[in-house]
């Protein structure tokens, strides 16, 4: 008897599956691409921003006038290398000056007995560590035993300064989710009508943002309005950025975002280590990028407000807005010529599917 064209291909398989089991391999695959890059992206992002902390240029000083305070300085600078950059100041005061400036790390008041060591909190608790490790290591060599004193000391719900980190993250991916959600519920949608839903949404995310930092959490005390505008700039740049790339990267917005605003975000925003104890790639992208905007910026409203820097970081943040609507400007260009091209048609099964495991992919990460 002659086999029929649907015969089983060797291994049990009918031949006329093999493509289209081929194809649904080859679709998976695709789709894998996404999370295995996310997963080398965050592995290099995140072990190169922390893994080794170390100062790089920490700028320390050294309280006093006399020769001694000054070859004090000298040589805790020679044996730092390019660790500490150290300085002399004339008084306490003017130390707490430059603290409360964020122009130092720390300040090391000498004592043949009691030396003290001026350090703010609220600036980053890890700096402060660092320092405080180095400067008690000084005055074990001269037998001395340290006190260290908190200029800038954070409120009890934040007792480690870092729970403004972990409220960019929670904006972020309230932001950057919701991308997501809009590019796949709303694709049918206008361009602008999707930027309006986003600029909608990023008022939202606002609210949750310093609802949980202010009184759920009692991360932040007051200025509350000042902490939520912040936050509606930073939610709705990341916002309208993704909407208008999501016109020209389609399912691999999420992996841009994601790289945008975590990869190089969380790990160059200040929250965990401040610039002095990164490497430069990641020190560089603290000076503009819009979590360093954010975190920074509150820091600076919240505990530094007679420091300057706080209009930079502003206007940082309505920078990355700028973006944002530049790349709508974009998309809408785009938008508005594809559909001269064609005539609208509704979404595909093909288009459909891919929209819902965008959303997915998404929702997952």
């Amino acid at each position: 008897m002659t086999a029929s064209p649907a015969a089983a291909a060797p291994g049990g398989v009918p031949a006329h599956a093999a493509p289209r089991l081929r194809d649904s391999v080859g679709h998976v695959v695709l789709h894998l691409l996404t999370p295995l890059l996310m997963c080398l992206g965050m592995g290099l992002a995140y072990l190169g921003a922390f893994h080794a902390p170390a100062p790089h240029g920490m700028e320390v000083a050294v309280v006093g006038t006399g020769t001694h305070a000054q070859v004090l300085a000298q040589t805790l600078e020679d044996k730092a290398g390019d660790g500490l950059d150290v300085r002399t100041v004339p008084t306490r005061a003017r130390a707490v000056d430059r603290l409360m400036d964020r122009d130092l790390a720390a300040a090391y008041v000498p004592s043949a007995k009691h030396p003290e060591l001026l350090v703010a909190k609220a600036n980053s608790d890890t700096t402060a560590t660092v320092a405080e490790a180095v400067f008690r290591a000084v005055a074990a060599e001269r037998h001395a035993v340290l006190t260290v004193t908190d200029v800038a000391p954070t409120p009890e719900g934040d007792p480690t300064g870092q729970g403004l980190f972990f409220v960019l993250v929670t904006i972020s991916i309230g932001s950057y989710a919701s991308v997501a959600a809009i590019g796949a519920a709303g694709a049918g949608l206008r361009l602008w009508t999707r930027a309006a839903i986003g600029l909608a949404t990023s008022l939202v995310v606002g609210v949750i943002g310093i609802v949980l930092a202010a009184p759920v959490f009692h991360i932040v005390e007051h200025d509350l309005a000042a902490v939520w505008g912040m936050a509606w700039l930073y939610s709705a740049g990341i916002i309208a950025i993704g909407v208008g790339l999501h016109t020209f990267l389609k399912r691999w917005t999420t992996l841009a975002m994601m790289t945008l605003f975590v990869m190089l975000n969380f790990t160059t925003s200040g929250g965990i280590f401040r610039p002095e104890l990164q490497n430069g790639f990641f020190g560089a992208l603290h000076t503009f990028w819009n979590g360093a905007g954010f975190v920074e910026g509150v820091r600076s409203l919240l505990y530094f407000p007679s420091a300057p820097g706080l209009t930079g970081r502003i206007v940082s943040l309505v920078l990355w807005l700028g973006v944002g609507l530049v790349a709508l400007a974009a998309a809408d260009r785009a938008e508005r010529r594809a559909r001269r091209a064609a005539r609208p048609a509704p979404l595909s099964t093909a288009a459909e599917r891919d929209a819902e495991e965008e959303m997915a992919e998404a929702v997952a990460v």
